[in-house]
């Protein structure tokens, strides 16, 4: 357990692992460009206690697993790094598939997510595309997969759909999420992980997050 000074502010956080790095308290010693930063000091004081320890954990290149209550700033603490990620790959200006990937559970989470990324891909020059199930947004969801995105935010069995259909492929991707990783294997799509997993390079960087996951949960997986 830490106690961080955050805003003037003590707030404690629970960590678990070797090594880990001391948090970013402020946004002015976080990585990000300029105008990301100036951007988060129009909407936010200070970081999110999970946002101070997750993202130079990310930066890093560490697989972790994270876990906050809804509206703690869960979605940012891995999409900034995720994007600061993907402008960092040597391959970035000329890259013709993915190297991010974010996976949830259900279309409105990934419409969420999808919102909020928006907001900051324009800042790092990304392209996003996204993919869920539901009626009417097949056609659309091509036109983004084959628009040579940089970031895919998607659903388990859509991904799947798509790159059995040869529109899409994992093969580049360096960094994967899974938004809500709890609730995915409650809902039975084990094996649809696994089956992404498969896809993606081997020596990819995975980080998990859940607002609701237990730690012996956790700590089984």
């Amino acid at each position: 357990m830490k106690l961080l000074l955050i805003g003037g502010k003590k707030v404690k956080v629970d960590t678990k692992g070797i090594d880990v790095p001391n948090p970013i308290l402020n946004f002015e010693n976080s990585p990000f460009p300029r105008s990301v930063i100036q951007f988060l000091k129009t909407k936010y004081q200070t970081p999110f206690p999970i946002q101070s320890q997750i993202w130079p954990i990310i930066l890093k290149g560490r697989d972790v697993v994270g876990s906050a209550e809804t509206g703690s700033g869960k979605t940012l603490a891995y999409l900034l790094p995720i994007m600061e990620h993907i402008v960092k790959q040597k391959s970035f200006s000329k890259s013709t598939s993915p190297v991010g990937l974010i996976v949830a559970p259900t279309r409105e989470l990934v419409r969420q997510i999808l919102s909020v990324a928006q907001e900051y891909s324009k800042f790092f020059g990304i392209r996003v595309a996204y993919c869920h199930g539901g009626q009417g947004n097949r056609l659309e969801q091509t036109r983004s997969l084959i628009a040579k995105p940089n970031l895919i935010i998607t659903t388990p069995g859509r991904i799947i759909d798509f790159i059995e259909n040869g529109l899409t492929t994992l093969e580049n991707i360096s960094l994967l999420v899974l938004d809500e990783a709890d609730r995915m294997f409650d809902m039975g799509f084990e094996d649809q992980i696994k089956m992404i997993i498969s896809q993606v390079r081997p020596d990819r960087q995975v980080t998990m997050f859940s607002a609701t996951w237990p730690k012996k949960n956790r700590e089984s997986r």
